[in-house]
């Protein structure tokens, strides 16, 4: 196409230099015979020259890119396009991190984002809660706040994405700025406090994207019963909500029951964030009885809705890096005692490890996230994988940038890995080529699957 569009572009130049040609020798002949002296050449302006040599230039790229696009196959190209938005990641540097965060969501809604193409590692593939990921790499609540781009973010090569927090009544959230960067440190501190624009919102474009997906499965001849079996319900890959409270409601419970009654048939998981720490009051809720009494009746909620034969959602609790060893056993048995799905290991931290401490931007309130929350979060991970004695899936999330991070969350604890701020940086280039690294550690210390892998630093 762009080989097309670059000699359609070149017969028009040619045929404008030769009807201006002929105007020009049309002007001279009628003024040939008062003309006393010989005309003066006039010398070609400076800027004429590289306005030529940068068509020459575009012209040359059209032709050279129609043509590597014509020729090569279609995986060698899919990985030219996400090398190719390496070029792009500097200019959002220049932007307030707000208004980067909205184009980014804007152009995965509208498609402006490279499509993977491309298989999965085998090796990758698993299965959780009857459920299959091509593979365990997701993007972690917060990026995509309103389900605006979900089909945009799973064509990327996400293993799964979790949308949200929503609230059931839309709110601003705090104060701007409420985003700051910590670029040397790979960090981010954000108070943003669940800014939503509420359920019915959220609720109206997965249902949009629900019907859509329904409809491809339907009329698709070619999509098998498997592909029918294991899509997600926004399509290839698996979708999550993460539900969150308003900062007025006094009653916690009722705010994540409406969520679970008004986004649960959209969602192939759900989960209760209490452990985000710019909403007053939130994280109250991982005491045990807080926490025992608040999972009872959103499981009850979810449980008395009517199910297919895939049955409800699961249900996950995600909590904060920021809690006491009594804390963490209290959820622990909590978690055990009625059955939790899983559990999202970790929210950002209100603290401020090195080298951040050393940042003036560290005085910012907020939560912070990225490379400094990487060791904190493990652990954490580690400690609640021992406590629940495996028997409960948990994502691990929190400073994940490389392959190599990924697999140290799964060694120690975790079935599923999240991220977000290394994404945020590092643009979609970075999803291939983490799934890439993780598949080499696993085969590196001769796993067969993931599964293997699982708690191994545990054991």
């Amino acid at each position: 196409m762009a080989t097309r569009v670059a000699l359609r572009f070149m017969r028009e130049c040619s045929l404008y230099r030769k009807v201006k040609s002929n105007h020009i020798s049309r002007h001279c002949f009628s003024n040939a015979a008062s003309a006393t002296t010989p005309p003066i050449p006039k010398k070609v302006p400076q800027f004429a020259k590289k306005g030529r040599l940068f068509t020459g230039v575009a012209i040359g790229l059209l032709i050279g890119g129609g043509a590597y696009a014509s020729t090569v196959d279609e995986a060698t190209f899919c990985g030219w396009l996400f090398s190719a938005t390496k070029l792009v990641n500097p200019f959002f540097a220049f932007l307030d991190p707000e208004v980067a965060h909205r184009l980014a969501v804007a152009a995965a809604a509208r498609g402006w984002v490279p499509v993977e193409k491309r298989s999965d590692p085998p090796i990758l593939e698993l299965n959780v809660w009857g459920r299959r990921f091509s593979n365990p790499i997701g993007l972690s609540a917060g990026f995509d706040k309103n389900a605006e781009a979900v089909e945009g973010l799973l064509g990327l090569g996400f293993g799964f994405v979790e949308v949200g927090s929503v609230t059931p009544i839309p709110q601003e959230g705090n104060p701007k700025p409420r985003i700051f960067r910590l670029r040397n440190e790979g960090a981010i501190i954000n108070r943003c406090g669940f800014n939503s624009e509420g359920i019915v919102a959220v609720a109206k474009r997965l249902g949009v994207q629900h019907g859509k997906r329904k409809l491809e499965t339907s009329s698709s001849s070619s999509a098998t019963e498997d592909e029918a079996v294991h899509g997600g319900k926004a399509g290839p890959g698996i979708l999550g909500v993460n539900l969150g409270k308003n900062k007025t409601s006094e009653d916690a419970a009722a705010d994540y029951v409406q969520g679970v009654h008004t986004l649960s048939q959209y969602a192939d998981y759900l989960v209760i964030n209490i452990s985000s720490p710019n909403t007053p009051g939130l994280r109250q809720l991982q005491g045990r009885k807080q926490l025992k009494d608040l999972v009872k009746k959103v499981q009850a909620a979810r449980d008395e809705m009517q199910w297919g034969e895939e049955g409800p959602p699961p249900l996950l609790v995600k909590i904060a890096p920021d809690l006491s060893k009594q804390d963490l056993e209290d959820i622990a048995a909590v978690a055990l005692a009625l059955r939790v799905d899983g559990l999202i290991i970790s929210n950002t931290t209100i603290q401020r490890p090195d080298p951040v401490s050393k940042s003036p931007v560290a005085e910012e309130t907020g939560g912070l996230s990225g490379k400094p929350l990487f060791n904190l979060s493990t652990n954490i991970l580690k400690d609640m994988y021992i406590l629940t004695k495996g028997r409960i899936p948990l994502i691990g999330c929190g400073g994940v940038s490389s392959g190599e991070d990924a697999y140290k969350k799964i060694r120690a604890g975790a079935t599923l890995v999240q991220l977000y701020t290394a994404f945020a940086y590092g643009g979609p280039a970075l999803i291939p080529k983490l799934k890439a690294e993780l598949a080499e550690c696993l085969e590196r210390d001769g796993y067969k699957s993931i599964y293997e892998a699982v708690g191994a630093d545990c054991r």
